[in-house]
């Protein structure tokens, strides 16, 4: 068993990812701000938690083995260039720093957005059109990893829309499938763009787990897609909801305010992903959705 660092520990991905290395047998320790995360998420974490940025990494002794990166500003709407490089890009630069220094694998978050107005399916060779500044310091961050990477591994997980326990936290930045199923919990009817033919790559955060596990596997520098490589629409995640969730609800459809900037599909190549990093997602989009539910129901959500 190894020791394991998970940045951004106490948020959503971070959280299933620590207590999943924990239960494996391996030493971990997280390290979040708590700007987003939160330590309810970690419930039954028995590891270190440290409070802090990217530059509390300096203060850690003891050599690890692995560190996951899963710590970023995620808001999309975010504009502030310098504010989202500031933390996004500078505090890669310093996790690619300490791995360099304690000779520890590394796999760190990338995204979907670094794609944007690409045509789907989106492979990871083509040509990057990001969208909004988020998907710029992916994009940035993915030159760095490439540049940085000398020996060992160094792995980069491109993420769709995931959606699954402990997004809970994630406010405005959490999946619609969670706010839809909010909504449909409490009786309401599901608000979704006209006409609902809207189409996404949704992956169950234990797959994500999963393209982790695998990632740290990986020999090599190597940046992955990790989702399903199947689309679904928005129309089709209601119906997967009322089945869940025993319901009958028809969605409410109203305008979509984001002209210009919107996708109307994002959906992955897994060829790269399933060939070489072995990574093939287990969850469908129903049953994904059907185990999420039932967490919700024993979580009091």
């Amino acid at each position: 068993m190894g020791k394991m660092i998970v940045t951004g520990g106490a948020g959503f991905i971070g959280s299933n990812l620590a207590l999943k290395l924990e239960e494996l047998g391996h030493e971990v320790v997280v390290l979040d701000n708590f700007l987003m995360g939160n330590m309810k998420n970690l419930g039954g974490f028995k590891g270190k938690v440290i409070k802090g940025n990217e530059s509390e990494l300096s203060k850690i002794k003891n050599d690890f083995d692995a560190v996951f990166h899963q710590a970023a500003i995620t808001d999309t709407t975010i504009t502030d260039k310098d504010k989202m490089f500031g933390n996004n890009v500078e505090g890669f630069k310093k996790i690619i720093a300490f791995c360099e220094k304690n000779n520890s694998k590394l796999v760190y978050a990338s995204s979907a957005a670094v794609y944007g107005a690409c045509k789907a399916s989106m492979k990871e060779n083509q040509p990057l059109q990001p969208l909004n500044v988020y998907g710029q310091s992916k994009v940035e961050m993915d030159k760095i990893a490439k540049e940085s990477y000398k020996k060992g591994t160094l792995v980069g997980l491109r993420y769709f829309n995931v959606f699954g326990p402990r997004e809970k936290y994630k406010g405005k930045m959490s999946s619609m499938i969670y706010k839809l199923a909010l909504q449909m919990k409490s009786g309401k009817r599901p608000r979704i763009f006209k006409y609902g033919e809207q189409e996404r790559d949704h992956v169950y955060v234990k797959d994500i787990v999963k393209a982790n596990l695998k990632a740290i596997e990986y020999r090599g520098f190597g940046i992955f897609n990790a989702a399903t490589g199947t689309k679904t629409s928005f129309n089709h995640i209601v119906d997967c909801l009322n089945k869940a969730l025993h319901t009958n609800l028809k969605p409410e459809y109203f305008d979509n305010p984001y002209t210009g900037k919107y996708q109307d599909t994002t959906v992955a190549d897994m060829e790269n992903s399933e060939k070489n990093l072995k990574f093939k997602h287990d969850y469908s989009i129903m049953e994904g959705i059907k185990d999420y539910v039932e967490y919700m129901n024993e979580n009091g959500w």
